[in-house]
């Protein structure tokens, strides 16, 4: 054989003895794709589509994890405020007046609710719908009737109040706390009087307005507009006697080991609950905050992904344009055996590595931050001389952070599928690289 022909069998038998060495050790679509991803090409706006698509990812996820650990921060700063006064449960009057308890019964039904597994305190409230009049200013007024000495087991009230104590509150005094912003609204401070008008209905039915002066004991803030400019506190035996005999103003709070499983908890006591009464909890009362708040993290989920498909129809382009640059490579190593199947796996190789190279550099830079934000807003607040949460218009000044891993998860999840899903078109497009008229011009 001569030395011409010698040259042209082995030039056709190297790319197969170059394959099957190279299968030994990874599978080709594996071993080229990583290949393709580490080569440095000389379409430059194919590698700036490359990196731009990474970044991106980068960004979509990481942002989208700081969001929402912010966001559920500022869930649970607003829970923990709602709850400072509301408790985790409430024992009311269910039905019309005349199926509501006796005093007698409503004891008996404190004594057996605090007896259960679950209730870690049991506390008796009176409720009254008033009118603080301070001339010549006048504000509707939440006034709640609370035991001193119980109510510290069913809420945070004795470590709200600033000025004065819980305990001042004491049975025929006629005292009450009021919240910062009724006592600002107002123009009283502690030792001052104010008169309280409570709606009712005498025996005939007829509008009967009942007054009483009462002296502001002191203030409590929460840190919740809702709370400071609607409530008052006043000992229960203060308001017993403007209650006109109506049940329907008596209640007991409650509250138990683990505000999130308040709901279930509440369920348990049902059976232990006399004729005419029912439970609440927290969820049912402030309903509505917390389902503004789950649809503003839902849709903030979504816009923020959006930044994530942007990334994903990048990875697209990038895929298709090297599907196209790398035709005629396709066309050789369909020409020297390979399946298409494998040319399929050489571009799902490239594409997945770059798109889940960007997701978790986004999950370690996205709970890096979320981890950080209290050490990283003050900082980025000191070194340009504002405040993002300014302290004379917000009650939360700082910038709370809760990461949830579940959410983590989910996120990565889905940006990993959606990446996923950006490579399999272009990698589709790539089997279907006609070898002849691939090779027809080379």
């Amino acid at each position: 054989m001569g030395a011409q022909a010698y040259r042209a069998v082995s030039v056709r038998q190297a790319p197969r003895v170059w394959l099957n060495r190279r299968r030994m050790f990874q599978p080709l679509s594996l071993f080229v794709g990583l290949r393709y991803v580490r080569s440095r090409t000389r379409k430059f706006f194919v590698s700036f589509i490359t990196w731009v698509s990474l970044v991106g990812v980068c960004v979509g996820v990481a942002a989208l994890i700081v969001i929402l650990s912010v966001m559920n921060g500022f869930e649970g700063q607003l829970r923990d405020r709602l709850l400072a006064l509301s408790t985790h449960a409430r024992v009311i009057v269910a039905g019309p007046a005349g199926a509501a308890p006796s005093v007698g019964d409503w004891q008996a039904v404190q004594a057996r609710l605090a007896a259960a597994p679950a209730v870690r305190g049991v506390a008796p409230y009176i409720e009254l719908q008033a009118l603080a009049v301070r001339s010549p200013e006048m504000l509707p007024l939440l006034l709640r009737g609370i035991d001193p000495q119980l109510e510290p087991r069913v809420s945070q009230a004795a470590a709200a109040v600033i000025e004065g104590r819980l305990d001042d509150l004491v049975p025929g005094a006629n005292r009450v706390i009021l919240g910062s912003v009724v006592a600002r609204l107002l123009g009283v401070q502690r030792g001052d009087t104010v008169t309280l008008l409570i709606p009712g209905l005498n025996a005939s039915g007829t509008p009967e307005p009942r007054l009483r002066e009462f002296q502001v004991a002191g203030l409590f803030e929460i840190g919740l507009h809702d709370h400071d400019a609607t409530i008052g506190l006043a000992h229960l035996q203060d308001l017993r006697d403007l209650t006109a005999d109506d049940p329907r103003a008596y209640g007991l709070h409650l509250r138990f080991e683990d505000a999130m499983h308040a709901s279930a908890a509440a369920a348990m006591l049902v059976p232990q609950l006399s004729a005419g009464l029912t439970i609440r909890d927290w969820t049912q009362d402030h309903a509505n905050y917390f389902r503004a708040i789950r649809i503003e993290k839902t849709m903030m989920a979504i816009i923020l992904m959006l930044i994530v498909g942007v990334a994903a129809f990048n990875i697209v382009a990038m895929l298709v344009m090297v599907v196209t640059d790398k035709r005629t490579d396709i066309a050789i190593l369909r020409t020297f055996g390979a399946a298409p199947r494998s040319v399929l796996g050489i571009f799902l190789t490239q594409g997945l590595v770059i798109g889940w190279v960007g997701v978790l550099l986004g999950v370690v830079l996205g709970v890096t931050v979320a981890l950080n934000v209290g050490s990283i807003v003050p900082a980025i607040e000191r070194l340009f001389g504002f405040h993002i949460m300014d302290p004379g218009v917000f009650y939360i000044t700082a910038i709370p952070s809760e990461l949830r891993w579940s959410q983590v998860g989910t996120i990565a999840g889905a940006a990993l599928l959606l990446t996923a899903l950006a490579t399999v078109y272009p990698a589709i497009r790539a089997t279907r690289v006609a070898p002849a008229e691939a090779l027809r011009y080379e």
